[in-house]
């Protein structure tokens, strides 16, 4: 081939490729000053269900409502004050009679950034048709729920945490029927509660059943009706909290490989140590099986067939981990470099590599299709929540035509794009995926994201051509040095 048409041939093949970009940003639906949802549904029976098992509040709705008015409605909505919906997560809303309806869509209003109350729209699939009833459920998560009471204590005493909640559900319409049961560990002792008694019968809630506390049924209560309580318990086991997570994952085609790299910002949210802490002490207490406001050690259950696991901080290497992987599982067990107690914080990485053909198919049509775990993170028995997820994938250099699918709730999803990023010897730049999130927890481990992209053969041909004509260039540029003669020439 002469020269210049080889030359031309490159050129070609390092052209840029048509790359589809995309954003999708969460937006809040802005509604007048001073709204007030209107009195258009009744809730006929509802039944507010907290658990405080994990480091986080689970709160779970099931609710039957009914249209009051004499026009089919479609718009259900939810109160929560301003400080509520900064730490609300995992909004989701499906019915409760019919597993296959699926979601139901909801996001956040905005009426006034100043308003104490803020509210969550949520559209029915249908609209009600007057009379009518629909049952749904309703689930959402508060994170930094609790407040540790007292404040400071010893290493090795006993942690005792605070949550306040309302005895009467918030809700934006009048309730005929309703009931709250606060949920604690089974081995938690409850040493304190909120006592009150119902005006129309005078019977003193709650009722004690185990470690579960049942407020009601109470009878009629109105819009807006409040009562506030809380329940101080025993929780000896640490408040993980993720302030911030930085997943990365690298798609390599040619290597078959998908590479990931987590950072971590974590910090336990517990109760702060009124001493200096004592080694000799810890070392003793290890010797029995003593629960601990210590986070001591952390499991990374991780795709089958991971390999090549490290986990590093901010001094280097940490040596204290195991790491395991066979045909049936793969997972890393780790231990921080120190014991990490209430107030104390540890930055960490992570990170593995992955055969692809567990995680990248490509289709008939010639497309591929990456499918991972939205997060995938420690199994902790005490539950962990993360404030700021930031997912970047990377795809190959010149894939194009991208889509993006997850299940993780859509309320807790705050932005979406598809760009470029320059690495080593990349023309174009590849192809980068970013997610952002916010306020998720473990129990959405499991939740995958699906990214489909298309390749040509001119952009999967490019880098090792580009890597062909580098190392030719260096070998003839060295070639062309060595010709000059660089020599001191004598006279004759």
């Amino acid at each position: 081939m002469k020269p210049l048409s080889l030359a031309t041939a490159l050129i070609g093949l390092l052209a840029p490729s048509v790359l589809a970009s995309l954003t999708i940003s969460q937006s809040k639906v802005t509604l007048p000053a001073h709204f007030k949802p209107a009195q258009v549904f009744s809730n006929a029976n509802l039944n507010h269900i907290i658990s405080l098992e994990k480091n986080y509040a689970k709160e779970q709705i099931n609710v039957l409502i009914e249209n009051v008015s004499q026009e089919p409605q479609d718009e259900y909505f939810i109160p929560f004050t301003a400080d509520q919906v900064a730490r609300l997560g995992g909004f989701q809303v499906n019915d409760r009679k019919d597993d296959t309806a699926g979601p139901f869509v909801s996001e956040v209003v905005e009426f006034d950034a100043h308003s104490p109350v803020q509210y969550y729209r949520i559209r029915l699939p249908a609209p009600l048709k007057p009379g009518g009833q629909q049952t749904l459920a309703i689930s959402y998560y508060f994170l930094k729920a609790y407040t540790p009471l007292p404040a400071s204590i010893r290493q090795d005493e006993e942690q005792f945490l605070v949550y306040p909640f309302s005895v009467y559900a918030s809700s934006a319409y009048a309730t005929t029927k309703q009931k709250t049961e606060v949920k604690m560990s089974s081995s938690s002792k409850v040493a304190d509660y909120t006592e009150i008694t119902a005006e129309d019968t005078e019977e003193t809630f709650p009722q004690k059943q185990g470690s579960k506390l049942v407020y009601g049924p109470f009878g009629a209560k109105p819009a807006g009706a409040s009562s506030p309580a809380q329940v101080r318990f025993e929780f000896t086991k640490p408040l993980t909290h993720v302030s911030s997570l930085e997943r990365d994952i690298e798609v390599s085609h040619w290597g078959g490989n998908v590479a990931f790299e987590e950072r971590y910002t974590l910090h336990n949210r517990g109760a702060n140590l009124s001493v200096p802490f004592n080694r000799v002490k810890w070392a003793q207490a290890q010797y029995f099986k003593t629960n601990s406001m210590a986070l001591k050690d952390m499991r990374f259950p991780l795709q089958v067939g991971s390999v090549d696991a490290y986990f590093t901080d901010i001094i280097g290497n940490v040596s204290t981990s195991r790491f395991r992987s066979n045909q049936r599982e793969a997972s890393l067990e780790l231990k921080p470099r120190y014991p990490v107690f209430g107030g104390w914080k540890y930055p960490f990485t992570i990170g593995w590599n992955s055969d692809s053909a567990n995680l990248l198919r490509r289709t008939s049509a010639g497309s591929y299709v990456l499918r991972v775990p939205f997060i995938e993170g420690p199994k902790q028995p005490e539950g962990i929540e993360y404030e700021q997820v930031h997912l970047r994938v990377l795809l190959p250099e010149g894939a194009h035509n991208v889509r993006i699918w997850t299940d993780i709730p859509e309320s807790s999803i705050v932005d979406t794009s598809v760009g470029r990023r320059l690495l080593y010897l990349d023309t174009v730049g590849r192809t980068m995926v970013e997610v952002k999130a916010r306020n998720i927890v473990d129990e959405l481990r499991d939740r995958e994201l699906i990214i489909t992209y298309e390749t040509s053969l001119g952009d999967m041909l490019r880098k090792p051509l580009v890597v062909f004509a580098s190392t030719m260039a260096v070998f003839m540029a060295a070639w062309l040095v060595g010709m000059v003669e660089i020599g001191i020439a004598t006279k004759s």
